[in-house]
């Protein structure tokens, strides 16, 4: 039996906001949702598992057994103090290098020459605050660094409790500083006839570090040696994460791969197995809200990436490089390329391919870049944010005036319906059948469609999942401003001044539109605008404003329709 009257178009609008409702708590909870905490003790030695041993040659022994490591190059006593276990003075500590610029400060041990903190000066960690964030740091109570080594037969980095502690010539005690161009800081270690220079080279400009090995074989063998780089990193959360009742954003390992050219491998997934493939080139990166630190290998090289659980309850995620031979008495240099800093998709695509995926727009990513995309050219010459999202708002309502104006024309001509609808159900309203005969007869004779009213809500939806991980995901928009009050599109309203328009932009359109015959369909569509005002109140400004504007637009639109068939149906 079909259902009467205009339930068919009341039925339809509930039925897309439970979607709607369904599909945000569903994707938060599978991409965005707390993991479950699990016990960190291992009874494996944390010293067996810092730094990877090199894997057997994959031409001799294929794929799985590269990962078969041989006891003997696990071995190792306790590491020694202020690697791992002992925080180490950042300030104080002549193992310490710092080196600022204006996109990094970045703290360096010369022991294992490992990045044990950084910082990024553009970025403050809170809206009006002198602190940066600190994306990468190593203390009591947090473990995420950058190392990188040689390791295999030839190696210095054997293992945790052996590292080689390089050497600085004429090093200035207070720190390097570079306000443009490229800064070049060399770490040296001598191992009898083999001199082992480790080079950070910084461009004041960049998020991305290179790091390189350049080894002088002085004796009269080979060396042989893998450069191995990874990112040691505990399970905890950052303290910026999220906002309000929203999601909570994804905090793990990614990867790209042969068969995906963007794979999340979570914690918990790497606590079941480790995850190990060989790529052309490729990366491996850490990700959190708005920030990541990612290790890209030599596009012309196949590397060996792998991520693992340490044995300290630690995860590590990073590559291995193919084996490096410095034949006797000559010079060869490996290197690799750390980024660290902002998820700017134009950065990250210059780095690696595909190291723009880790910008996570979802499954409407299509739709959410080129978004992102108009967003940007609007704001480079409005240079708000804020006036951006207003323009872009009336951007997709021009492109979806064709079709939305079609569903406010059968919106209006169903309330101009309405008396007539409720003559039908005081007559009819024993006998459904009958009733919805004679409404569809109705419906046909003055060209009306229940369904009509529903398509401006379908076509909306897109874009507004499209727009909300814009909004969420670009750091672009991050304590980004728009006026008065509104200092972080990115983060909630403070004083709810948006949603509460919203609210009363979306009550004005249920009086324009015909009402529910049903009683408890009224008394639920009564209690959406006050629902949706208390959800939009933990939705970013950015998005709520976007959804008012709408709103406002769609009222215009609305009002213009319904003024147009009613001058045509007036008599003369």
């Amino acid at each position: 039996m079909s259902l009467p009257s205009t339930e068919i178009q009341r039925v339809v609008l509930v039925v897309l906001l439970g979607v709607v409702g369904y599909l945000l708590v569903y994707n938060w909870n599978q991409d965005y949702g707390p993991s479950a905490s699990k016990p960190r003790v291992s009874p494996t030695s944390a010293a067996e598992d810092a730094v990877p041993a090199a894997p057997m040659p994959v031409a001799e022994t294929g794929p799985e057994a590269a990962d078969d490591i041989p006891r003997e190059e696990l071995s190792g006593s306790a590491e020694p103090p202020g690697f791992a276990g002992e925080d180490v003075d950042m300030a104080t500590s002549s193992r310490i290098v710092s080196v600022r610029t204006p996109t990094l400060a970045v703290w360096i041990d010369r022991l294992g020459g490992d990045i044990v903190r950084l910082e990024l000066p553009r970025y403050p960690r809170e809206l009006g605050s002198e602190e940066a964030v600190r994306l990468l740091d190593r203390g009591p109570s947090r473990t995420y660094i950058a190392q990188s080594g040689l390791i295999g037969r030839d190696g210095l980095d054997k293992n945790s409790a052996s590292r080689p502690l390089y050497e600085i010539a004429n090093r200035d005690p207070n720190g390097y500083s570079l306000q443009e161009g490229v800064l070049e800081l060399a770490l040296r270690h001598e191992t009898g006839d083999v001199i082992v220079e480790k080079r950070f080279l910084f461009d004041a400009e960049s998020y991305v570090v290179s790091v390189e090995h350049s080894i002088d074989n002085r004796t009269a063998t080979e060396f042989r040696a893998r450069l191995f780089a990874q990112l040691k990193r505990d399970a905890s959360r950052p303290e910026s994460d999220g906002f309000g009742m929203g999601p909570r954003p994804y905090v793990g390992a990614a990867f790209t791969t042969p068969d995906s050219r963007y794979e999340k491998i979570d914690f918990d997934d790497l606590d079941e197995e480790p995850f190990r493939t060989d790529v052309r080139g490729g990366w491996a990166a850490m990700l959190q809200h708005y920030f990541l630190a990612a290790w890209a290998g030599d596009a012309d090289e196949v590397n060996a990436y792998n991520g693992r659980r340490l044995g300290d309850g630690n995860y590590a995620v990073g590559y291995i490089a193919p084996e490096l031979v410095v034949p006797a008495g000559e010079r060869r240099t490996v290197a690799a390329r750390l980024y660290a800093g902002p998820k700017i998709q134009k950065q990250l695509e210059e780095v690696a391919p595909n190291l723009y995926l880790t910008v996570d727009y979802g499954l409407l990513w299509w739709l959410s870049v080129p978004l992102f995309y108009v967003l940007d050219a609007i704001n480079s010459v409005v240079g708000n944010w804020g006036v951006a999202i207003i323009l872009l708002t009336v951007t997709v309502k021009i492109l979806l005036f064709p079709l939305a104006s079609a569903g406010f024309r059968s919106m209006a001509r169903m309330k101009k319906l309405a008396p007539q609808m409720s003559r039908l159900k005081e007559r009819y309203g024993s006998d459904r059948q009958k009733l919805s005969q004679e409404m569809m007869a109705l419906y046909r004779k003055e060209g009306a469609n229940p369904l009509g009213g529903c398509l401006p809500l379908l076509l909306q939806m897109p874009v507004f999942f499209a727009l909300y991980w814009v909004l969420y995901e670009s750091v672009e928009l991050r304590q980004a401003p728009f006026i008065f009050w509104i200092k972080d599109l990115a983060a909630l309203d403070p004083w709810f001044v948006l949603p509460i328009l919203y609210g009363a932009s979306f009550f004005a359109m249920q009086l324009m539109q015909p009402p529910p015959p049903d009683p408890m369909q009224a008394k639920v569509m009564k209690a959406m605008p006050i629902i949706f005002t208390v959800l939009f109140m933990f939705f970013p400004a950015g998005l709520v404003l976007y959804w008012l504007v709408n709103n406002v637009l769609s009222l215009a639109q609305q009002w213009f329709i319904t003024r147009q068939i009613e001058r045509k149906t007036q008599p003369a």
